[in-house]
């Protein structure tokens, strides 16, 4: 085979047939496809688009393009989640130990911040001395014991999506669905999983900036995610406002602390979390049906049982012993923390996530550019929310940055984020909006 006539013929409309993609694939882990050809098949691709089967024929080759997790060992359904990214998003810090407390095994391989949302990553390198990177035998080892580990990608898990990520972003081909299908799939299958639930979010903090969009990507994953032999569903959540009362790291980690121990709640935040977890505990043959498994995920978290793996799972992967207990003393505070009121008092009807978003990046919370070091004790707390009254009492926010002049920065940035009006303007808007089976 030669990889110009697969181009062409991908070019002209035609089917790549599973040889073809592999063969294709194994030239993207190997090198011996050019960057030029594989910047042009992704044209190719963004304009023709993959049938189903081509898509799942992609995933699964970049998939094998490395090392295949193997839970051998654990007796337990193996489970874990992917969101499309938003702000305010900690979710993935109750989910991993309260599926634990359920009886799942939960190797959760997160990423870190890109663009305007925050990274799973960048909120646990908050924690002093844990490891978001251990090596495959301290990962397993977590995993067995304690039920739930989060990390960063480890090994060498589909290498050849790695390589095929890198040249779509610099290429315009990034916001094809049939290929982010493919590289979403491809790392949560080599990751060894037999349950996935995707959290697939639209609005203006979102990817997928409409309902349409984000319906159209959860029905291609979870319909190539089933068809490569993953027990897949979804879930389309709302983004039109940050998800938790808090966007940057140590912040995010102590409103998750906080959910964990049931000092403080974000009603949204409960509401995805547990709807999240209910699809797992189902999917993986724990709960009945995905209300059961929402039933069993309240318990967990009510009883003290996903607080408890929690902090469990923090010191097995380094972390202090005593942080569920001392998490105020451990996370980083930002030297400036002021309050951002409105120019005006009224309702909150309306929040540009993503603007709030980037006033945490531009904050330092995030990275402008990839070797960016992130400062994870700024960001914002308090965020109102859809639907809340501000005035001189109750502010739209609370910066924490680490000049005074930064903090006014943020402060303008929040008030042109937030549209407020009165309460007869407020939509109501359900947290979790639908929910995509196979």
């Amino acid at each position: 085979m030669l990889p110009q006539e697969l181009i062409r013929k991908k070019r002209d409309g035609g089917t790549l047939d599973a040889a073809e993609i592999q063969f294709f694939v194994k030239g993207l882990a190997d090198g011996s496809v050019t960057e030029g050809q594989v910047a042009a098949l992704a044209m190719a691709v963004f304009f023709k688009g993959l049938t189903v089967d081509e898509r799942v024929a992609l995933t699964l080759a970049m998939r094998d393009s490395g090392d295949v997790m193997d839970w051998s060992g654990i007796d337990a359904p193996i489970l874990d989640k992917h969101s499309t990214g938003g702000v305010g998003d900690n979710v993935s810090l109750m989910l991993a130990p309260a599926l634990a407390a359920c009886g799942a095994a939960v190797p959760m391989i997160s990423g870190r911040g890109l663009g305007h949302t925050g990274g799973t990553l960048d909120k646990f390198d908050s924690i002093p001395g844990y490891q978001t990177q251990p090596d495959n035998q301290l990962f397993k080892k977590v995993v067995k014991e304690i039920g739930c580990a989060v990390i960063g990608q480890t090994g060498n898990l589909a290498p050849a999506d790695k390589r095929f990520y890198a040249i779509r972003d610099v290429t315009g081909t990034v916001e094809s669905i049939d290929l982010i299908t493919a590289s979403i799939l491809s790392k949560k299958l080599a990751a060894g999983l037999q349950g996935l639930v995707l959290d697939v979010k639209w609005g203006t903090g979102a990817f997928m900036a409409t309902l349409e969009d984000a319906r159209a990507l959860a029905e291609s994953l979870v319909l190539v995610a089933n068809g490569a032999g993953l027990k897949t569903t979804a879930l389309l959540t709302d983004m039109n406002e940050p998800l938790a009362s808090a966007a940057g790291n140590a912040v995010e980690m102590q409103n998750a602390v906080d959910f964990l121990k049931g000092t403080a709640i974000d009603n949204r935040l409960w509401d995805v979390t547990v709807a999240q977890g209910g699809e797992l505990l189902a999917s993986g043959g724990i709960a009945a049906d995905a209300q059961a498994g929402s039933d069993m995920m309240r318990d967990a978290f009510q009883s003290g049982k996903a607080a408890e793996k929690f902090g469990q799972m923090v010191h097995a992967l380094g972390g202090p012993v005593d942080f569920m207990d001392k998490a105020e003393l451990y996370l980083a505070k930002a030297p400036v923390e002021a309050p951002v009121y409105a120019e005006h008092e009224g309702v909150v009807t309306g929040v540009d996530a993503r603007a709030v978003g980037v006033a945490v990046v531009a904050l330092g919370g995030g990275r402008r550019a990839a070797a960016d070091v992130i400062d994870p004790s700024v960001g914002l707390t308090s965020l109102a929310g859809v639907g809340n009254t501000v005035d001189a009492d109750a502010p739209l926010a609370i910066v924490h940055a680490r000049t005074e002049a930064e903090a006014e920065k943020a402060a303008v940035a929040v008030r042109k984020a937030y549209t407020i009006g009165s309460a007869a303007d407020v939509e109501d808007r359900p947290s979790v909006v639908e929910r995509i089976a196979p």
